[in-house]
């Protein structure tokens, strides 16, 4: 698998972009402002949408891609997602009233896109890629992501705080490489980042004090203005947490 990291800033400004990976061709994993980083026949190219939850930063380009691209394609995009986060599309972003429903259009027969139901632990195959659901805990329904090619894996735990589920799944994983984790917040920020069930640096070093494993571990959603702050108060814990910042374009092969 080749994952390209297109945005994963917690804002914009600059060079900075919001949520969404490139994995190969033809897959997103959200679909934040890091997708204006895709040119048009890059973006043709996309079939399948991983959606972690509903927030803005994480699905802002969908509509936008749909309308883009819908006409040179044969086939619908699929979205997929939890049950209840399809449902907050539907019911605030596909409605005709924020944007058209994609479902429907050209056709309800051959539409732009389609929705498809995953659960948390369910596992799609894409042509030998494994793309499974991970629990994630934050103030909408929310997952992550373990995309795993056979050889090695990757995982991104999506918006999320404290999550003994997710690290007794994580745990489990014998070919991890990478993992991907946010810390939106610096730690003067922390009850505020309790109340949003967002991570700052010593909710990090918490989370981290759960994880056997030994993946290099990557940091995401960063919230502007503060990325050095957060990046130095991660890397000088007295628990000895060893991150570095996830970087727009950066790629990574497992």
């Amino acid at each position: 698998m080749k994952f390209r990291v297109l945005g994963c800033s917690g804002g914009i400004g600059g060079n900075l972009h919001t949520t969404s990976f490139l994995l190969d061709q033809d897959v997103l994993i959200d679909a934040g402002t890091g997708v204006n980083e895709l040119s048009l026949t890059e973006l043709s190219k996309i079939d399948h949408i991983f959606i972690t939850h509903s927030h803005l930063d994480h699905i802002a380009c969908i509509p936008l891609l749909l309308d883009s691209v819908g006409f040179m394609r044969e086939h619908p995009v699929t979205l997929y997602a939890r049950a209840d986060i399809l449902e907050i599309l539907k019911t605030h972003i596909f409605n005709w009233k924020i944007w058209p429903d994609f479902s429907e259009i050209p056709s309800v027969q051959q539409p732009f896109m389609r929705y498809q139901e995953i659960e948390v632990g369910e596992t799609i195959s894409l042509n030998g890629r494994k793309i499974t659901a991970l629990p994630a805990n934050h103030v909408v329904p929310a997952v992550g992501y373990h995309l795993d090619s056979g050889a090695h894996s990757l995982v991104f735990s999506g918006d999320t705080t404290t999550n003994d589920a997710f690290w007794k799944v994580v745990n489990e994983i014998s070919n991890l490489r990478f993992l991907i984790i946010e810390t939106a917040f610096s730690n003067s920020e922390r009850d505020l980042a309790i109340l949003s069930k967002h991570l700052c640096p010593s909710l990090l070093t918490e989370e981290l004090g759960k994880f056997t494993g030994n993946a290099a571990v990557y940091i995401c959603h960063l919230k502007p203005g503060e990325m050095e702050l957060i990046m130095d108060e991660i890397n000088h814990s007295e628990h000895g947490v060893h991150a570095k910042m996830l970087l727009n374009n950066q790629v990574f092969e497992f």
